[in-house]
Formats: C-alpha cells, structure tokens, sequence
C-alpha cells in the first residue's frame, strides 16, 4: 500500500465520494456483490479509495479490505498478455500484420490469414471458448486444442470477444521468450512498477486475503486463490485469457504508468528514469486497431468502444481506453483527464449471475462528472490519423507544398492580371499560402483593383443573417459590393462599371448548398453577359476530390442552395464546377483557371500545409465539413438543431423531441462505416432553441475514408422518422434534399439501402460527366 499512502498524502478532494458509496453500498445491500474495492486516480494521485461490504460470505462472513487480492479474471488480457505483446512489439520480435503461423506454424494446419492484430482485436473469426466438455487438463493440451479450433468465421468480417486470441497469444510469447506468460510478465513489468501482489498461482499463504469466487461443484467450496475460469483452470492456471490475480493498489501502479505513456513512477509519485515502453508505443496499442469498416473500436488488446465497454461509463470520451473481467473487476483509463477507474468485486461470489455493467457505468460516469468531463471531446488514434475534439486533424506529413490558384499567380507577378481594372470577389478565405490577404498582395504587386465582391457572411465571414449590406474594406478603403443582400444574390450591372475583369478566390468546402458555388456560378454569368474575363483562382476540396455521394439535384429545384445539377458531395474543386458550368451551360464565358500545384485528388485538406480558415462562422473545422453533406440535408427543419449556437455546428444534433440515448442506439444498430454516434445533452446560445437545453446525439468520425457522408444524411433522416414519425418538415429541405424521388422515398421510411441503389445510376452518370472537367488525377 505504500504507492498509494504516498500519493494520498498530496490528494486533491474527490467531489464525487458521496454518490460513489451510495451506489457502492446499494450494490451490497440488493446483493448485486459482496463487496468491492473502487480506487480513483487523476493527475497523479490517488484521489479516492474504499471498501464496501464482504470479502466472503461463505462458509463465514469476513469484511472488505482495501488489500484484499482479487481473480482478475479478463483483465489478465491488458495487464498480462498484453503488455508482453507491446514488449515484443518494440523489441521488433513481432509485427502487428504478421500471420499467427509466422510464430505457431502449426496454427490451423499451417494455412492461416489469421494475424497477430485480428487476435489482439478480436476480429480472428475464432470462436469465443474452447469446448470443455468432456473435462479435460494441461497447459499444452489447451494449446494444442487452440491451434486446431475451427474458426467460425474469416478473419476481419466480425467482432467475437474470443479467449481463444489470447490463448494463442501467451504461447507465442512462451515460444520467443522461453518464459511462461507468469514469468515473463512478473521480471518484466510487476517487478519494475512494485506490483508485488500481482501474480499467477498466489501461494497458499495469500489465501485469507484472496477474495473468493464461485463455488467449486468439485468440492463443494468457493474457489480461493484457484483461477475462476474454467479454460485457465484446466491449463492449470496460467494463459493469456485469464488467471491474474491483483490488487486495485498494483492495478493503480499498472495504470498511472499507462497514463505516463510507459514510465514508472516511484513510491512518491515522481518519475524514477525507468520506462517500461516507449510513449509511441502506448498510443500505438490504445488506438483503434480494429477493422476501419467496423463500427466496433478495439485498441490491441484494450477496449475503446464495443458492447464490452460499460464500465467508460456516459462522460469518459471516446479515445479513453479499459477493459473488465468477469469476476466483477473493471478498469477504465482517460489520457485526456489523467485519470482511471478501478472496481474489484467478486460478483460471482458465491453463484454466478449478478450483472455489474450497470453498476460499473454509473459509478464512472460519477467518477468523469466530477472531474468536469461534459461530453466526449475526443483523441482517437488510429487509421494513421489522430481526432482531438470535437474536430479532426490528422497527423500526417503534407503530401506535397500545394499552392492555391493564388500562390501561383502570385509567383507569376500577378501578370495576367497587369492593365486591367479589377473586381475580386472574396472573402476572409482569400489569403496566399503564407497568410497574406489577396487584396493587399494584387495592390503591392501593382494591380488595379477598383472594386470587392462579398459572398454570404460578408468580406471578414462574420456575418450570420440573411441581408448583408455594401460596406467599405477598412484597410484597402476599396468598396465592397455584396452578394447576400435580401433583395438579390448577383452582381448587379452598375457595380461593373469600373471593372475589366473579375477575379473568384474562396475556399469553398464541398458541399452543392454551400452558397460560395452559387455565388461563383451567378458571377460567371454576369460576366458572361458583359464579355469580362473571369477568373477562378483554385483552392482545394478540402474534404478531398474523390468523393461523389448522395442526390442529384432535379433542375426544378434549382435554389441560391443548389444551382449546380451535381450530388451534395460533389468531388470537384471550384475551378473545375466553373470549368463545367462554363461548357454544360454553354456559357461561352472567357474563363480562366488558375489552377493548384500540389494537390491531389486524395487530399484532405490537412495534408496540404495550408492554414484553415474558417469558411463561415459554423464551420469550424475539417470534421464538420465532412459531416456537413449530411448533417444540413435537414438543417431546413424550424424545430430541429444542427448544432448552430454551440461549440460543435455540425458534429451534433438535438430537439426537444429526440431522446438522445434511443437514437444513438438505433444509429450504431445500422453499422454505417466510419462513424460512431453518441448521446449528448445542449444548449444553444443562437438559432434554433436558443437558451434552451435539448437532447441529441454527436458524431465521431472513425474513419474519415470509408465515411460517407450524404449516406449518413440519409440513415438519420431514416431514424428520426422511424423513431418520431411527423416531426420532420419535410418539404421544407427539399431544397437542401433537391431531389423529389429522394424526399419521397425519406417521407416514406425507405430503407437508405434501398434509396442509395437507387441513386447508383444517376450518381454514375455525374461521375462520367464530371471526368472532362478534371483538372486534378
């Protein structure tokens, strides 16, 4: 105990003490447990730890100790198992994608596909136990029932929690190490983090304070100080799934030094200069590991997000990492908070069949209120990206130094620009690669420009209403000539009046009803009309320009939010749509791109080295606009929220007619690929519900890849139908929608399967046309 009276001695107070015993106690009284032992760290100490109840309740009654040893039971997986793994990891003796019979030749007759990663994440399609019927005994008859056992299922398909895995994983370490799992882990990690009381086959002499299990049909006697498990007791007590026995004091040790991202700390708490794994490869096997297609978010070994993760409990983000045990033990680590969760009970004392997973969630959702945790902003590592809350940013090295249309123009001098008079339409976006404004540096350079064109949001992009008007731009003192005003959305004749030629430069963000596209296209034909060159100067998709999803825009519902016929997510970059334009529409514009250099048609926008700017004031960041195709297809709705007035526009939903647990429920039941929905509670400062809390839901994009976004526009429009039929005003999105056959299928509660093969062939068609425009491969 003398880690955790060291610590204590610095505690800070622990506000949730009080609810955590009351839901504690209350488990003993209704007879959910025994008794337990909860242990809280954050910020390096120990700030709360008690015991409740009994230790045993046969064949006599004995209390509770904060001491007392308990069967680990699964917890073996991350504790064990999983750190040998992350040992042999570094040490460059296994690799991750390596097959099982690189390391077991004999594994499955020698023909596997089958790799270290699907075992560490349960995706091996092994079956969850070996058979024990008939009983059968020994290390090495276990092993060899692993290496045969048929899997059910390929490798990578689906998620079965299998101890088979783990099986498999302690004879590999056994077989490069030459040491037994209980040897290898005890000289390697217990030893060095003091975890004195952590062991395989506690001796006889530990007994008394080893909490008993279920009770032994063979003799009749909880089982104490024996493995719980039956796979690990016929294997005679040590194997990877299960047979650690510990205490929530070692457990604290285990844990802190997890939160240090591998060092080990000494009994005051401070860094002894012993690192146990490297900090790369802490995150390495706490991210998501698992499947990028599968809703299911398994790190190596440890759990994020799955049907086995209760004990995060409803505040822990998603990024915090835990796992639990069957006996009733539970740990949960938060890196964002530095802080963890330990429960030990001994639930299956003395018979089996008391569920802890509520008991479990409750209190860690006490335990993440107390330290100010609201909702789940977010660190996930994983798919070679990283998401830190609540936007994404991947940590990528840029593919390349792109240079926007006006980087390029401006390496040339501005030359195609010299002896004309000119009108740029921009806005805050419009700035050069190293964050100089495109109005000052066409100036610098000599260019004539007589006149400024605002977009929606005005020239600084602050503005949120309907009807901007003219203004001046305070540096440059040149008029600005609005776009947005109520009484039109084009260039009107008498402001081109001093101009030769206009100049497009916004960032746009991909999406067919953000306006800037349609800003752009009613400029083009103005332009047309007076014979002016126009030109765009390129910026990329900055959710990249391979996508093309969701519905095509029929031409009667042609609207300042959709006057492109193109899908939602359309692919392109602004110069190439103007490229399109100018030829479907036959224009007969003099239209000139200036094109990137740098960019590729995979790119998103965060491996370009560009600075984000925000487009609009509610598009905040990258995430939101590759949720947005999706998200605002109902934005139109007068009693729903997308988020407007919060910190989050876009990457959450509410209405006070949604229950925010009931729809997250039924959208993660439907397995859309590349996001993760969650419960969340709001309060808008602005828009729709301003001043009042609502329930919702916020999304987590798992992989930003195989995320389509007009697709999960469509699943929601589907839930929140099924779930709460007539609160959608439909016809009022049919122009965000644009397309009738979609609104009516939406209205009628067809499956988004069904409506996405049936947008296939139009889809298709657009991906056809749009092939002569591109100016990017």
């Amino acid at each position: 105990m003398l880690f955790c009276a060291g610590l204590l001695s610095a505690q800070e107070p622990f506000s949730g003490a009080t609810a955590v015993d009351q839901q504690m106690d209350r488990a003993v009284q209704d007879g959910l447990i025994p008794g337990g032992v909860v242990l809280i760290g954050h910020n390096g100490h120990v700030v709360y730890q008690k015991a409740y109840g009994s230790r045993a309740l046969i064949p006599r009654h004995e209390p509770m100790t904060l001491d007392t040893i308990f069967d680990a039971a699964s917890l073996t997986k991350v504790i064990a198992t999983t750190p040998a793994i992350m040992r042999l990891f570094e040490q460059g003796a296994i690799r991750l994608n390596d097959p099982v019979t690189k390391y077991l030749p004999e594994f499955q007759g020698g023909h596997s596909d089958i790799t270290i990663r699907n075992l560490m994440t349960h995706f091996s399609g092994l079956r969850p136990d070996l058979d024990l019927k008939p009983a059968w005994s020994g290390y090495q008859t276990g092993i060899q029932r692993a290496l045969i056992d048929k899997p059910a299922g390929p490798p990578g398909v689906r998620f079965v929690y299998s101890d088979i895995n783990f099986i498999l994983l302690a004879e590999i370490v056994h077989r490069l190490t030459g040491k037994m799992l209980n040897e290898y882990a005890r000289e390697n990690f217990y030893e060095p983090l003091g975890m004195h009381e952590t062991m395989f086959l506690p001796p006889a002499s530990l007994a008394p304070r080893v909490a008993p299990t279920e009770i032994d049909p063979a003799t009749g006697q909880p089982l104490r100080g024996e493995v719980h498990d039956d796979t690990a007791r016929y294997m005679r007590g040590v194997t990877g799934n299960a047979g650690l026995f510990t205490t929530a004091a070692d457990l604290a040790k285990f844990a802190q030094m997890m939160l240090d991202e591998g060092q080990v700390r000494s009994d005051e708490g401070q860094g002894n200069g012993v690192r146990l794994f490297s900090a790369a490869t802490v995150q390495k096997f706490t991210s998501p590991q698992s499947p990028p297609d599968q809703p299911i978010l398994r790190g190596l070994g440890w759990d994020i997000d799955s049907p086995y993760s209760s004990n995060r409990g409803e505040l822990f983000p998603i990024g915090s990492y835990g796992h639990t045990g069957f006996t009733g033990t539970s740990l949960w680590i938060d890196p964002f908070s530095r802080s963890y969760v330990i429960i030990l009970t001994n639930a299956v004392h003395p018979h089996r069949g008391h569920s802890v997973v509520s008991l479990r969630s409750r209190v860690a959702t006490i335990v993440a209120a107390s330290f100010g945790i609201t909702a789940p902003s977010v660190k996930l590592t994983g798919y070679n990206e990283t998401i830190v809350g609540p936007g994404l940013h991947r940590e990528v090295e840029p593919s390349a130094e792109v240079l926007t249309g006006l980087d390029v123009l401006a390496q040339d001098n501005f030359a195609a620009l010299r002896g004309k008079r000119i009108g740029l339409i921009t806005n805050q976006t419009g700035l050069s690669r190293d964050g100089r404004r495109n109005v000052d540096l066409m100036l610098a350079a000599g260019i004539e420009v007589t006149a400024l064109f605002s977009p929606e949001h005005g020239l600084a992009g602050a503005e949120d209403r309907s009807d901007i008007s003219d203004t001046k731009d305070p540096a440059s003192g040149l008029p600005v000539f609005s776009l947005y005003q109520a009484s039109s959305r084009r260039i009107q004749p008498t402001m081109l009046e001093n101009v030769d030629a206009l100049v497009f430069d916004i960032q746009d963000v991909g999406a067919r009803f953000y306006t800037y596209s349609c800003t752009m296209l009613y400029s083009m034909e103005e332009a047309a009309k007076k014979h002016l060159p126009f030109f765009v100067l390129d910026r990329p998709n900055p959710i990249t320009g391979v996508h093309a999803e969701g519905p095509m825009l029929d031409p009667d519902l042609q609207s300042f939010t959709g006057c492109f016929e193109i899908p939602v997510r359309h692919g392109m970059t602004l110069g190439e749509l103007a490229t399109m334009a100018n030829s479907e529409r036959k224009l007969g514009l003099d239209l000139h791109v200036i094109a990137m250099q740098g960019w590729d048609r995979g790119n998103w926008f965060d491996s370009t080295g560009l600075p984000w700017v925000d487009p609009s004031p509610n598009m905040r960041n990258l995430n939101a606009a590759l949720l947005y195709p999706g998200i605002a297809l109902l934005e139109a709705s007068p009693n729903y929220s997308v988020g407007r007035g919060t910190d989050s526009p876009f990457e959450l939903i509410g209405a006070d007619w949604i229950h925010g647990r009931e729809l997250a429920s039924f959208l993660n039941g439907r397995f859309i690929p590349g996001v993760r929905v969650y419960p969340a509670r709001f309060r808008p400062t602005s828009s729709n519900f301003s001043g009042k809390t609502v329930e919702g839901v916020r999304f987590v994009i798992t992989n930003r890849d195989t995320f389509d976004s007009t697709r999960f526009g469509l699943e929601l429009a589907y839930a929140l139908n099924k779930l709460y039929p007539g609160r959608i005003a439909w016809q009022d999105n049919r122009f965000l929608i644009g397309n009738h056959e979609v609104l009516k299928h939406l209205k009628d509660g067809v499956d988004p399967k069904t409506i996405l093969e049936d947008m296939g062939t139009s889809l298709a068609g657009f991906i056809r046309q749009r092939e002569r425009y591109l100016l990017y491969r």
